[in-house]
C-alpha cells in the first residue's frame, strides 16, 4: 500500500465495493492499471468507493480511439453540436441530486455549493450550444480584384483535458468539455484521482445524451502516469489543464507545439483604499476567502489594505468570519465544509506556521477544526502583520484563510502586489472613479473585479492568467473558449473575370 494526497492506494479493490470505471472506445471499463484508490469522503470519513488508476496504455488507447473518432464531432453542423450540448444539459439536471451527493462525499465542499456547481456545469453545456450557433468568422477585402478571401472556424482535432479537484463538474464543463463538444473536438479526460467519482457520472451523462462513440473518453489515473501521455502524444492537437503553477509549467514545456489552454495558480490580491466601503469590503472578503474553503484559484488569498483604515477593515472581517462555522459538508446549513486531501491541509499548516514565525499574528482560528467527523475541516483563519517575504503572501495557500498587510503609499501597495509571481486576478475597493481605473490598469491581473469579491465571474467573461505571470495562457470564458479550441483557417479564391 501507498499514499496518494493522503488516500491508499491498493492492489485490489476490497471486496463487495463501489467500482468506478474508465470510458473509452464509448466502453466502460476497468482498464489495464494494477492498481486502485481508495477514496475516503473528506467530508465524513466514510469510504466513497474505489477508482481504477489507469496505465499509459490506457491512456494510449483512449488517444488512437479519439484520433479515429474525430470526423464524427467535427463533421456534425454546429446545430447539432448545439442541440447535443442542450440534450447533455438535460442530463446534467435530471440526475443533478445524484451528481451534487456524490459531489459533496468526494470533494468535501457544503452539499449548497455542490447543487450549485452541478447546476453550473449544466448551464455550461447550455451556454456553449447556444453561443457557437452565433460565433462568426469574416471576409477581408483584398487588393486583387480577382480575389476573394475569408475566414472559416474547425475544431483542432484531439483535445488532451487534465482538471483539478476543486471544482471536479463545473470547471471541467464551463472551460472544456462543453465548447470542446460545442467546436467538434474529440476529448480525452483526465480528472484529478481523488475527484473522479463525480466525473464518472459527468461523462454518463455526455453518453446518454448522445456523444458519438469514440469522441469522449475518461481515463482516470495519476498525471505523470495517464495525463503525461495526453500532454506528449503526437496525436492530441490541444491540451487544456487547470491546476497548479508548477505543473503548468511541466505541461507547457512537455506539449510543445500544441494548442495550450492553461489556467494555473492565483494569488492575486484584494486591494482595500482608505476610501472604501468597509463594511462591503469585509464581507466580499470573507466571502471570497471561505468560499469552497478557500480551495479557488481566484479566492481571497491575500489582502493589501491602506494603513489608515486598516484596524477597522480588520474588525470588520473578524467579525464577519466569526458568523462562519465549519460544519459537515452533507448538512445543508454549512456553510464551509472540509478541504479535499491531507496535502492540501498541509501546505494550510505549513504556510500559518511560517508567518506567525516570521512575525504575523492569529486573531482567529490558524489551525484544523476539532470535533469534525475528518481532520480536514480547517477554522476560518484571519492573520495580521503577515511579511511580505513569507508563503501566505507569495504562494496559493488555497485553504480558508485572510492574510492582511498594511500599505502607506501607491508605490508600496504596487510592491506588494507585485510580490507573488501569479496574476489571475484581484479585487479593489474604493469609492473613486479615477482611483479604481488606475490602479485596476496597473495591477498584473487578469481580471480586476471592483468593489466586489476576487473570486467573482460570470461563465461568459473571460478570464485567464496575464502574460509573463504564472497563472497560464489563453483565455477561458463564452466565445472565448470557443476561439481557443477552433482553428482559423483563412481561403483564399482566384474568381475568373
Amino acid at each position: 500500500m501507498r499514499l496518494l494526497k493522503g488516500l491508499e492506494v491498493h492492489d485490489r479493490p476490497a471486496s463487495g465495493a463501489k467500482k468506478g470505471r474508465m470510458f473509452i472506445d464509448g466502453v466502460w471499463e476497468e482498464g489495464t492499471g494494477k492498481e486502485w484508490l481508495r477514496v475516503v469522503s473528506p467530508s465524513t470519513g466514510e469510504d466513497v468507493g474505489w477508482l481504477p488508476l489507469g496505465s499509459r496504455s490506457d491512456a494510449l488507447r483512449a488517444v488512437a480511439s479519439a484520433k479515429t473518432n474525430a470526423r464524427k464531432l467535427a463533421s456534425m453542423s454546429v446545430w447539432q453540436r448545439a442541440a447535443l450540448c442542450q440534450s447533455i444539459a438535460a442530463e446534467i439536471d435530471r440526475r443533478s441530486e445524484e451528481i451534487a451527493g456524490l459531489l459533496c462525499l468526494e470533494q468535501g465542499k457544503p452539499i449548497t455549493e455542490a447543487r450549485g456547481e452541478v447546476a453550473g456545469a449544466a448551464v455550461a453545456f447550455r451556454n456553449a450550444g447556444e453561443q457557437i450557433k452565433w460565433l462568426e468568422s469574416a471576409s477581408f477585402p483584398v487588393e486583387d480584384p480577382a480575389k476573394r478571401a475569408i475566414s472559416i472556424l474547425q475544431p483542432k482535432g484531439v483535445f488532451g483535458v487534465i482538471t483539478p479537484w476543486n471544482f471536479p463538474v463545473a470547471l471541467p464543463s464551463i472551460y472544456y468539455l462543453g465548447p470542446g463538444i460545442a467546436t467538434g473536438n474529440a476529448m480525452v479526460w483526465t480528472p484529478a484521482p481523488t475527484t473522479s467519482l463525480c466525473a464518472m457520472l459527468l461523462v454518463e451523462c455526455m453518453s446518454a445524451a448522445g456523444v458519438p462513440e469514440g469522441t469522449i473518453h475518461l481515463v482516470t489515473g495519476e498525471g505523470p502516469v495517464v495525463g503525461d501521455v495526453l500532454v506528449t502524444s503526437p496525436d492530441t492537437q490541444g491540451i487544456a489543464f487547470t491546476g497548479s503553477s508548477e505543473t503548468g509549467k511541466v505541461i507547457a514545456t512537455r506539449s510543445t507545439g500544441k494548442a495550450q489552454l492553461l489556467e494555473l495558480g492565483g494569488n492575486g490580491p484584494t486591494i482595500v483604499l482608505d476610501d472604501a466601503d468597509l463594511d462591503r469590503a469585509a464581507n466580499c472578503i470573507v466571502k471570497g476567502a471561505l468560499a469552497n474553503a478557500g480551495q479557488i484559484c481566484t479566492a481571497t488569498e491575500r489582502v493589501l489594505v491602506d494603513a489608515r483604515v486598516h484596524d477597522a477593515l480588520v474588525e470588520r472581517i473578524v467579525e464577519a468570519a466569526a458568523q462562519i462555522k465549519p460544519m459537515t459538508a452533507t448538512d445543508p446549513a454549512s456553510r464551509l465544509g472540509a478541504l479535499n486531501n491531507e496535502e492540501n491541509a498541509r501546505k494550510v499548516d505549513t504556510h500559518l506556521a511560517e508567518a506567525v514565525r516570521l512575525g504575523g499574528r492569529i486573531l482567529m482560528g490558524g489551525r484544523r477544526a476539532e470535533g469534525m467527523p475528518t481532520k480536514l475541516y480547517y477554522e476560518p483563519t484571519v492573520i495580521v502583520d503577515v511579511p511580505p517575504q513569507c508563503a501566505l503572501h507569495c504562494d496559493e495557500t488555497f485553504g480558508p484563510v485572510i492574510p492582511v498587510l498594511r500599505f502607506n503609499s501607491d508605490e508600496e501597495l504596487y510592491a506588494l502586489a507585485a510580490a507573488s509571481p501569479m496574476g489571475l486576478s484581484a479585487a479593489l475597493f474604493t469609492r473613486d472613479v479615477s482611483r479604481a481605473f488606475r490602479h485596476a490598469e496597473r495591477i498584473r491581473c487578469g481580471i480586476v473585479n471592483v468593489n466586489e469579491a476576487s473570486n467573482y465571474w460570470e461563465t461568459h467573461i473571460p478570464a485567464g492568467g496575464a502574460a509573463g505571470t504564472a497563472s497560464g495562457t489563453g483565455r477561458t470564458g463564452g466565445r472565448h473558449t470557443l476561439l481557443e479550441m477552433s482553428d482559423l483557417k483563412t481561403i483564399t479564391f482566384h474568381v475568373e473575370p
